[in-house]
Order: structure tokens, then C-alpha cells, then sequence
């Protein structure tokens, strides 16, 4: 546990420094300087800007190469007014930074690829570069600093959803595969080909992962989430989804800021504080587990979240247990990193080479997306001119005062056996790149190394590291699993190796498993009797006799742990009803499988062997609706167009019956109509949707919700049924509304 110390600004700053923001088209935002008074950092550590506009805009994502350079991604087209009208324009990058004078500050940028729409993530994997453009998923490779050859690795990988929902991350971890944040697949590519598979869907923005290789994540109003067990073993079963190993609220999401901050629904009960301080995230992203090695011990593996909204970085502490992971406030009341700076958005974090901890703050003043912001908060930004601040972006770096971390390797130059030594090094990034760089060497003489290092143990788990390096080189066999099981007092490289196991069930190699089973079984430990009833799927299906047995008495050993139950009823995948008739289950499992079986039977299966792309979310859907349908007359700001339309913001037919709302939109209106105390004689009557074989009563109630959310003082709610009813209140005579007749009309009967 972490000490408590009291915070104090500590902020290594660059003399005199101060930043002007390049290409603003507006300068009544004052010019932003970072300055020790805007931020507060926990006791011990240094905040210090290492890059800022002009080098670079809008950033939200970054990545480290072999000689340690940021290569970041600049998202530019994200909310460019307040209006978010141009934001699928070509003009996002990928840039990679460069500090020549070697001053501890970015220099130089150098365009990798631009032309790109809204990307969001990239990610330095075997030997080139992953990157989104648009809804695409791209593999490019790097030559001299130039993009190579492109491979397309998956056309819907960001498709459908909101650019603030759709796919992002792209975290290789610990067992070769690359996972993201809000998407069900993850990838990997063998003997050059990439292979797409289904996983747990994860998160919003952001995604990392602790030394043992369980994931985190988190989704806008909720600090932190994060599975109890390691990706993809309790899915196994097609028909069945956990509901307890994974996808667990982990930590409180109390928030402690410095300032009033404005935000969304400020405007709602509970919200904000008496004094106007957020009391709960409501946009947090970009977590990161530390694993750098160059913080106080303390430090180590605790979970660190990006508050923008309310300008701050969280630290959380992990608490890990066999079954269960959970979180807790670092320093009650108080927040690692705290700015009064309004433009201070972090979005995302990362370990460095350096052990450092790097913060992307896209440093702006919009960062809620058109389709959930809220009339409430388009005027907080417009009043404090924040919608000004564009076109800026900065990547601070966070450091230890008391402690010091290791000398940075320089990856390019070194050999196999230099980089089987650095999977032992304290920086988690640096064993993550060396095990890569092993794989991609594919250098067999290290073998043997590598299986001695496997046999270890250390805090670090170097062993597991060097274990899916052996996956990677496909040398692993039955005879070298066993051997590393049997030698190996680490019950997490164990973990690993039995599910690694399982690709070598086969009816000859039964008995010797049998036994290996019985060993590891005598061994007590809770971890180790969890990943062996995972990974006994395989082996069921060769000999169901052999090992129904050998799961049956893990669970009845574990009988009250949800998450066994979870393991157990994933490696049984087909053999539920074998189970419950010839192993006498306990009263809750035998409820799983029963539920199990009927979904089989139902063809119901877990929704990620199902679904191949994100949904696009309701109000996504009425803004794209509303931009083409009724934009045209009221404006894309709702604001109105003279002789066209009146503005759509104050007015009492927007603020007043949804249901009425509902019925001009499906019949129309035409003559004179007041709005807010101003009478509008429109050149043409408001066209009708009754008949538009196009729109739904989905779509009109998406349509509906939209312009609740952007101009309403109060936003409700309507279902597609409440629009249906409409259909039938024509109105008498031409069949398109009059002002009268609206007013008239009692639209609830």
C-alpha cells in the first residue's frame, strides 16, 4: 500500500517557455501557457512538456519504435466547431517526433501517412506499423521512415458507432494477440497472414493490461473496469457469457477536481457538488496499468485513468486475488495529477522506454462529439469562448523525483541473446518489445535459453514472457510444456503454460495429462486449479471419462466462486448435460448450465460470435438523420434559415410535446407558425415524412432524441410506438398541419 503524501506542485519547468497556438482562425481563447500554477502533482513526481503545437494537433494516440521515438496520431477532424460540421474531412496523421538536440524536447516532425479520417490508435507490430483510417484497419510496412507495402487487415474494423465509440486501442499483449477497446475481435498475424477471431468487447477509449496479462479498460462513466481472468478463457463456450470473470467494475468513481468544470449534464441533480465540482467521471479513457520500473515500488502496476472533463489524471491501486481484482483511491480526496487549465484534456497514457509515464493531452476546448452534446454545455463552451480552442495538442511526460529508472537499450542493435536477457528488465514495455523482436528474429539458438528462463520465476514474469516467445518461434511441444510445469513455482507461468497445453490433446498424451492434472491439483493453489479447469476443454473432447472428473473436483472444491463456475462452464462447451447427469453439480452451477443448454438449443449464442461490426448508437443516428433531412432548413446549428425555417433552439414546439413534435415532422406544417415570440411567414410549407418509405418511426424517433439533446432545455424521450400513434392524427383539410390546428390538437389521446 502506497503511503499517503501530501501533494505539492512539483513541475520541471522549461524556463520562460510559454507556447503560441499555431493556426488558430480565431485568437479570442487566450493564448494558453503552461505554467506551474495551472497543475497540482502528487508529492514525488515532475510533469514536464515534451511537445506541443506547432510539432503537432489534436493527438490521441502514440506509440513507441525501436530507437524510442513517439510516433503519434492526430486526430484533427474531431469536433472542429461546435457544430461538428467537417469532421470526416482527410486531414488526420501520423507523425513521428524527434528530439535532435537531445534536449528532452520534440524538435522535429516528420508526416509518416496523412490523408487519414479520424484515426484513432497505431501500434508498432512485426516490424511495421497497424494504424485506422476511417473505419478501415491497415498494416503498413516501414521503410527508411516511409510507409511500405499496405495490407488492409479488417474493412469494418471502426465501422458503424460514434467516432467517441467506435474501435480504437490496439494493445499487443503478453500471449501474441492484439486486443482493442470497444470491439469484439482480436488479431495476430502468422507466417504473414492475419487472422481475426472473436473476443470480449472492451471498454470505450483505451485499453492496458497488468505483468500477468489480464485487461483494463474503461467506458466513459466509469473509472475502471477490468476481467478477473486472462482474455479469452471463459468464452469458450459459444453459448454461454460470463458475467462475473469479466467486464468487472473495479474501483469507485468518485472524482476530485480543482475547478468548477464544465461538463455535459452539469445541469442535472448530483452532477456537480455545491461548490460546482464534478462529483463522478463522465468521460474517462486512456488507462494504463504502470508497469515502467522507474517509480517508487508503490507504484508499481497501479492503474492510472484520463479525466478530461474535469482536466485530471486518477491513480488507482490494484489489489489482486485469485478470483478477483479491485481498485482503490490512491490518496483520498485527491487526484495524482489536477490542472485548472480547461484546455488540459488528457485522453491516453503510456510507458515509455524510459519507465516515464507519457500523457497525450489533445489540449482543446470541445471534446464532447455533436451527437451527445448537450444545449447546456454548447453554451458553458461558447460563454468561456473554449470552442476557440483548436488546432493544439501537447505530449507531457511524467517522472520520478525519488526514484530512478534503467538505462534505455537500444533495441535496433541488439542480438538474440541480449534480448532474451531484456525480457528480464524492469520496464514493461521494454520486455513487451524484446519478446516481439525474439519472435520476429526467429533465432533458434536462444531456445534453450529461453526455456531455462520460462523454468524461473521474479515479480516481473519474465517467465511467461519468455514462454509465448517459445509460442511465437513454434517450438513449444507437450514434452517442453511439461517440463516448464513441472520445474516452475510460479503458479501465473503455470496458468499460462496449461492453456497452452491444450493445443496437444490427443488421446495418446491423455494418461500423461491425467497425471500432470492430479500433480497440479495437489499443489493447492487457487490460481493454478482455475486455469486448469479452463484449459481441460480440450482434453474433454479427446476423453470426457478421463477429465469430467478432474474439473468436477475442482468445482467441487471452489463451490462458492462464481468465476470457477464461469471456467467451469466454458471448458465444457458441448457437455453440459453429460455434467449435470453424471456430476452432481453444485445448485448454482447446475442453474448456468441449465441456461446453457436452452441457449443451445435456441441457437442463442454469446453476441460476439455474432456481431461483426459496432452498431451505430441512436443519437449518431438522428444526427446523420437530421443533417440530411432537416438540416437544409433549420441549419446545421438549429439556428433556423431566414424564409426557410425557424431555429429550432427556444422553441416551445421542441421544448413542448414530443409527441406533437413528432406528428409535424410525420404530417408537415405550413402557414404562419410563432416561435419564441417571433412570428415566421415561410416561403414554403414543412415537408412531410408520412409517407417516406425511407424514414421509420425509428429513425423520426432518433431524429427526435437528437434535437432533445442539442436544443432542447430540458431533453425527453419518445419511443417508436409513441411515433406510430402519430401517423394517425392527420389533420383535417389539406392533411399537413396549420399553427392553429397544433396548438388545437390534444396529441395524447
Amino acid at each position: 500500500m502506497a503511503p499517503k503524501r501530501p501533494f505539492k506542485l512539483v513541475i520541471t519547468l522549461l524556463a520562460a517557455f510559454s507556447v503560441v497556438l499555431a493556426g488558430f482562425q480565431n485568437n479570442t481563447y487566450e493564448i494558453p501557457r503552461f505554467s506551474p500554477a495551472d497543475y497540482t502533482v502528487e508529492d514525488g513526481f515532475a510533469l514536464s512538456l515534451i511537445a506541443s503545437e506547432p510539432l503537432l494537433t489534436a493527438p490521441v494516440g502514440l506509440d513507441f519504435d525501436d530507437k524510442g521515438r513517439m510516433w503519434v496520431v492526430e486526430m484533427i477532424g474531431y469536433m472542429p466547431n461546435l457544430e461538428g460540421i467537417g469532421e470526416e474531412e482527410p486531414n488526420g496523421r501520423i507523425v513521428i517526433l524527434e528530439d535532435r538536440n537531445k534536449d528532452g524536447m520534440a524538435d522535429k516532425a516528420k508526416v509518416f501517412l496523412d490523408g487519414l479520417v479520424l484515426p484513432r490508435s497505431v501500434a508498432h507490430v512485426y516490424g511495421g506499423l497497424l494504424y485506422v483510417d476511417g473505419p478501415k484497419l491497415w498494416f503498413v510496412e516501414i521503410i527508411n521512415d516511409k510507409p511500405g507495402k499496405k495490407t488492409l487487415v479488417d474493412p469494418v474494423y471502426a465501422e458503424g458507432g460514434n467516432v467517441e465509440h467506435t474501435s480504437n486501442g490496439l494493445m499487443m499483449n503478453i500471449d501474441n494477440w492484439i486486443y482493442n477497446a470497444n470491439y469484439n475481435f482480436r488479431y495476430q498475424r502468422r507466417n504473414g497472414k492475419w487472422i481475426k477471431e472473436p473476443t470480449t468487447d472492451r471498454g470505450q477509449w483505451g485499453i492496458t493490461k497488468d505483468n500477468f496479462g489480464r485487461l483494463y479498460y474503461n467506458n466513459n462513466s466509469t473509472n475502471l473496469q477490468g476481467d478477473y481472468v486472462l482474455p479469452n478463457k471463459v468464452i469458450r463456450n459459444k453459448y454461454f457469457k460470463p458475467m462475473m470473470a469479466e467486464h468487472q467494475r473495479l474501483a469507485s468513481n468518485r472524482v476530485f477536481p480543482i475547478h468548477q468544470t464544465s461538463v455535459n449534464r452539469g445541469y442535472q441533480p448530483g452532477v456537480l457538488d455545491e461548490k460546482g465540482y464534478l462529483r463522478d467521471v463522465t468521460a474517462a479513457c486512456g488507462p494504463l496499468v504502470y508497469r515502467g520500473g522507474a517509480f517508487p515500488a508503490a507504484y508499481n502496476q497501479n492503474a492510472f485513468v484520463c479525466v478530461p472533463e474535469a482536466n485530471l489524471i486518477k491513480r488507482n491501486v490494484l489489489e489482486f486475488k485469485p478470483f478477483q481484482t479491485s481498485a482503490r483511491q490512491a490518496v483520498d480526496g485527491k487526484e495524482f495529477i489536477a490542472s485548472t487549465d480547461e484546455g488540459f484534456r488528457p485522453v491516453n497514457l503510456f510507458t515509455g522506454p524510459d519507465g516515464a509515464v507519457y500523457v497525450v493531452d489533445m489540449h482543446r476546448g470541445i471534446i464532447q462529439h455533436k451527437a451527445y452534446i448537450s444545449q447546456y454545455l454548447t453554451e458553458q463552451l461558447a460563454a468561456k469562448k473554449l470552442d476557440t480552442l483548436q488546432h493544439a495538442g501537447r505530449i507531457l511526460k511524467i517522472t520520478s523525483t525519488i526514484a530512478k529508472g534503467s538505462p534505455v537499450p537500444d533495441l535496433t542493435k541488439a542480438t538474440a541473446p541480449q534480448l532474451v536477457t531484456l525480457l528480464s528488465h524492469p520496464n514493461g514495455w521494454v520486455r513487451d518489445r524484446a519478446q516481439q523482436l525474439l519472435i520476429q528474429k526467429k533465432d533458434l539458438t536462444v531456445v534453450n535459453q529461453l526455456i531455462t528462463l520460462a523454468k524461473g520465476q521474479n515479480d516481473l514474469l519474465s517467465a511467461v514472457h519468455a514462454l509465448y516467445v517459445l509460442d511465437g518461434l513454434n517450438v513449444l511441444t507437450f514434452d517442453r510444456l511439461t517440463a516448464i510445469i513441472n520445474a516452475s513455482k510460479q503458479p501465473e507461468t503455470i496458468a499460462h503454460a496449461v492453456g497452452l497445453l491444450e493445443r496437444f490433446a490427443a488421446k495418446e498424451r491423455v494418461a500423461a495429462m491425467k497425471s500432470l492434472s492430479e500433480n497440479l491439483m495437489a499443489r493447492n493453489n487457487e490460481t493454478i486449479d482455475l486455469y486448469l479447469s479452463m484449459a481441460l476443454s480440450g482434453w474433454i473432447k479427446v476423453s470426457d471419462a478421463t477429465f469430467l472428473p478432474v474439473l468436477s473436483a475442482i468445482e467441487k472444491k471452489y463451490a462458492t466462486q462464481r468465476v470457477v463456475q464461469e471456467a467451469v462452464t466454458s471448458a465444457l462447451d458441448g457437455k453440459e448435460e453429460q455434467y449435470l447427469a453424471s456430476m452432481n453439480p453444485t445448485d448454482g452451477l447446475k442453474n448456468t448450465l441449465n441456461t446453457t443448454i436452452g441457449k443451445r438449443q435456441r441457437k442463442e449464442m454469446n453476441a460476439i460470435y455474432v456481431v461483426e461490426k459496432n452498431e451505430v448508437d441512436n443519437r449518431t443516428r438522428g444526427l446523420k438523420l437530421f443533417r440530411s433531412i432537416c438540416a437544409t432548413c433549420h441549419g446545421a446549428d438549429g439556428k433556423g434559415i431566414q424564409d426557410l425555417a425557424p431555429p429550432l433552439k427556444g422553441s416551445e414546439y421542441i421544448d413542448g410535446s414530443m409527441k406533437r413534435l413528432a406528428a409535424m415532422i410525420l404530417h408537415g406544417v405550413s402557414g404562419p407558425i410563432t416561435v419564441n415570440g417571433t412570428v415566421y411567414r415561410l416561403n414554403n410549407e414543412m415537408p412531410a415524412l408520412l409517407n417516406n418509405k425511407d424514414i421509420s418511426d425509428q429513425d423520426i424517433a432518433d431524429i427526435i432524441r437528437f434535437t432533445q439533446n442539442a436544443f432542447a432545455k430540458q431533453g425527453k424521450n419518445i419511443s417508436a410506438a409513441d411515433v406510430k400513434l402519430m401517423r394517425d392524427k392527420k389533420p383535417a383539410g389539406t392533411g399537413v398541419f396549420t399553427e392553429k390546428q397544433l396548438l388545437e390538437t390534444d396529441f395524447d389521446k
